[in-house]
C-alpha cells in the first residue's frame, strides 16, 4: 500500500537526494565510458589477453571488495566520512587511470574505482533512507538508483561520439577518465554540505530507533513503525554474519547473487544473442534501447514498490526474467530458430530484471538490517551480488562453447525461478528478528 499522507519534501531533501543520485549517474558514466576506452586501451598498451580480462573484471573486483570494506566503515565511522571519502578515491582512480603509463598501473586505478563505486552501493542508499522522509524511501532510492541507467547512457553515447568522430584529442583513451574528473570535483565539494545521518551513533553508544529517523520497512514490503534496540548497545555491534542478523544478509545476499548472476551472464553473451536475432553486434541503437528498458523498468518499480511491497515486486520481476529467458532460449533451439523470440526474450528480460530485482535488492539490502550494522549488512549483500556476476564471467563463455547457448539460457531461467523461491522462503518481518 502507498503510505497515507506523505509529508512534503523539502528544498534540503531534494538536495540530499540530488546529490546522491548524482553520485549514481557518475557511477553509471565512468563504467560505461570505461567499457568505450577499452577497445583503445588494447590498441595502444598491447596486454595480453589474460591482461584484457583483467582490465575489464578490475572494477568489478573493486566493488566486491569496497562494499562490504567501506559499508563497515560507515557503521563506525559514520555515513558522512564514507559518503565523501568515496568521491575521493573516484577520482584519485580516474587521474590513476589517465595517467597510467602500463597495463599493471591501469589495473590498479580501476581496482580503486571499482572501491570507490562499491562504497557508494550501501552509503548511498544509507544516506537517502536515514536522511529523508520512511514513506518516501522506496520511490527515492529508486529513483538514485535509476540515475545509474541514465548516466550509463550518457557514457556511452559521448563515449561512443568522441571516439568515432575522432574527437579525443593527443591524450586518446585517457581523456574519457579525464572527463568525469570536474563533475566528481564539484560533486564532492557540494557534499560537503551534506549532515551526518541522525539516526547513526559511533559503537558503543546508544541509538535512538532501530532503522534510523523514519522507522523500517518490512521485508514484505511494508513500512512499520521503527522497534527501539536494547539499550546501551555492546561496545561492538554484532556482525550481520551471526544470528540473529544471519536472515537478513540471506534474504538480502542470495536474491542479489542469483540476480547479478543471470544479468551479467545475459551481457556476456548479449552480442552472440543479437546476432542469431539478427541484430548488428555493435549497434548502438541496440545499446541505447537496452539503456531506454533499464530505465523504463526502474521507472516502473518506482511506481509498485510500494504497491506491491518489495518481495512482491521482487518475486514478479524473478519471474518476469524466468519467462524472457526462456523465451530467448525456444527461439535459439534447433527446433525454431525465430529471431524475433530471441529480441522479444531479451527486451523482457532487460525490462523485468529492472522492474524487479535489480531494483529491489538494492533497496532490501538497506532496510532489512538494524541500523547499527546496515552499512556492513547493506554492503555484504552487494559483495554478494558482485559474486555472481564474477561466476558469471569466468564460467558461462566455457558453458557457452560447451552446451550452447539455448541451454545457457535455459539455465539462467531456471536460476530466476530459484530467485522467486528464495525470496519467498526467506521474507520476514524484521521487529521479529530484533
Amino acid at each position: 500500500m502507498i503510505p497515507a499522507g506523505r509529508p512534503t519534501l523539502t528544498a534540503s531533501d531534494w538536495r540530499i537526494w540530488g546529490l546522491t543520485a548524482a553520485g549514481k549517474y557518475l557511477e553509471g558514466l565512468v563504467v560505461f565510458m570505461g567499457g568505450i576506452a577499452l577497445p583503445l586501451v588494447q590498441a595502444e598498451l598491447a596486454p595480453a589477453r589474460a591482461a584484457v580480462g583483467l582490465l575489464a573484471a578490475a572494477p568489478l573486483i573493486g566493488i566486491l571488495v569496497g562494499a562490504p570494506l567501506l559499508g563497515t566503515l560507515a557503521d563506525r565511522w559514520g555515513r558522512r566520512p564514507v559518503f565523501l571519502a568515496e568521491l575521493v578515491l573516484l577520482l584519485a582512480g580516474l587521474l590513476g587511470a589517465a595517467a597510467s603509463p602500463n597495463v599493471t598501473c591501469l589495473v590498479a586505478a580501476l581496482l580503486l574505482i571499482g572501491l570507490a563505486l562499491g562504497a557508494d552501493y550501501p552509503t548511498g542508499h544509507l544516506v537517502i533512507s536515514e536522511q529523508l522522509p520512511a514513506a518516501w524511501r522506496g520511490p527515492l532510492v529508486l529513483g538514485a538508483f535509476g540515475c545509474q541507467a541514465v548516466g550509463a547512457l550518457s557514457g556511452s553515447l559521448l563515449g561512443w561520439l568522441l571516439a568515432a568522430h575522432g574527437s579525443l584529442g593527443p591524450l586518446g583513451w585517457r581523456s574519457l577518465y579525464l572527463l568525469p574528473v570536474l563533475p566528481v570535483l564539484l560533486l564532492t565539494w557540494a557534499r560537503l554540505g551534506v549532515p551526518e545521518s541522525p539516526g547513526w551513533r559511533p559503537p558503543g553508544v546508544a541509538q535512538p530507533q532501530a532503522a534510523g529517523e523514519g522507522g523500517s520497512a518490512s521485508a514484505t514490503g511494508q513500512t512499520e513503525t521503527a522497534h527501539p534496540l536494547p539499550n546501551p548497545l555492546p561496545p561492538r555491534a554484532p556482525s550481520p554474519l551471526a544470528p540473529p542478523s544471519l536472515r537478513p544478509l540471506l534474504l538480502a545476499g542470495l536474491p542479489w547473487f542469483v540476480q547479478d548472476l543471470s544479468t551479467y551472464g545475459v551481457g556476456i553473451f548479449l552480442p552472440q544473442l543479437l546476432v542469431q536475432g539478427g541484430v548488428q553486434q555493435h549497434s548502438l541503437g541496440w545499446a541505447t534501447a537496452a539503456d531506454g528498458l533499464f530505465v523504463a523498468g526502474i521507472g516502473l518499480a518506482i511506481v509498485l514498490v510500494d504497491r506491491l511491497g518489495r518481495i512482491g515486486l521482487q518475486v514478479a520481476g524473478f519471474g518476469g526474467c524466468a519467462a524472457g529467458l526462456a523465451l530467448a532460449a525456444w527461439g535459439c533451439s534447433g527446433a525454431v530458430q525465430a529471431p524475433g523470440l530471441v529480441i522479444a526474450g531479451v527486451g523482457l528480460f532487460l525490462f523485468m530484471t529492472n522492474a524487479g530485482p535489480n531494483a529491489t535488492t538494492y533497496l532490501l539490502a538497506g532496510e532489512v538490517f538494524p541500523i547499527a550494522q546496515r552499512g556492513q549488512g547493506a554492503g555484504l549483500a552487494a559483495a554478494a551480488g558482485k559474486a555472481g556476476a564474477v561466476l558469471a564471467a569466468l564460467t558461462l563463455p566455457g558453458l557457452l562453447h560447451r552446451w550452447g547457448t539455448g541451454a545457457v539460457l535455459t539455465g539462467l531461467a531456471v536460476s530466476s525461478v530459484i530467485g522467486a523461491l528464495l525470496t519467498g522462503w526467506l521474507r520476514f518481518d524484521p521487529a521479529q528478528e530484533r
